[in-house]
């Protein structure tokens, strides 16, 4: 079995600027640079025939390249957060790619996304962190704003899980036109 999902990786200068806006939260466990990634379509756990059938249908993919920039930051969970991430600017151009991929997983048989598609990059998973101290980090941290980045490429990972979080492997990428 593999636990696959699908991503748009970051270069290694907008990673560096996010890895910089770390700490100051409790409770927060900090994404590492080989885990900061925009999420496009978790997948889950599948076998070696389904996995070559997702392989499949996302090789079938076409669509366009283009840019993207990172802005703002924010948390999920609300009075008890659970994480941190930063957002996409403009997000149109991912949220098309995102609906190709999930319609051609659908193709394949898996079920539809639960969950709606918010783009961003997760920052930390929260654990107890003090609402206080996770407020104080989202406003130092408001204005923060990528430059913009050529996106040429999504990427097929595959997720093994270890007592220190996830390490995450490129299996394939798949070019934009």
């Amino acid at each position: 079995m593999m636990r696959l999902f699908v991503a748009l990786a970051l270069p290694d200068a907008i990673a560096e600027s996010l890895l910089a806006l770390q700490g100051g939260v409790p409770g927060a466990r900090w994404m590492t640079r080989e885990r900061l990634h925009v999420t496009l379509r978790f997948i889950g756990e599948v076998d070696g025939r389904d996995a070559i059938a997702i392989d499949d249908a996302l090789a079938t993919i076409r669509a366009p390249r283009f840019s993207l920039e990172l802005k703002g930051i924010g948390e999920f969970g609300g009075k008890h957060p659970r994480a941190l991430w930063t957002g996409v600017r403009d997000g149109e151009q991912v949220a098309h790619l995102q609906r190709k991929i999930e319609s051609a997983v659908q193709r394949i048989g898996l079920p539809p996304e639960a969950r709606k598609f918010v783009p961003h990059v997760t920052l930390a998973r929260l654990r107890g962190s003090p609402r206080d101290r996770v407020i104080t980090f989202l406003a130092a941290h408001a204005l923060y704003a990528s430059t913009a980045f050529d996106i040429g490429a999504f990427i097929l990972y595959s997720s093994v899980l270890s007592p220190n979080g996830s390490l995450y492997r490129p299996e394939r990428a798949y070019a934009l036109e």
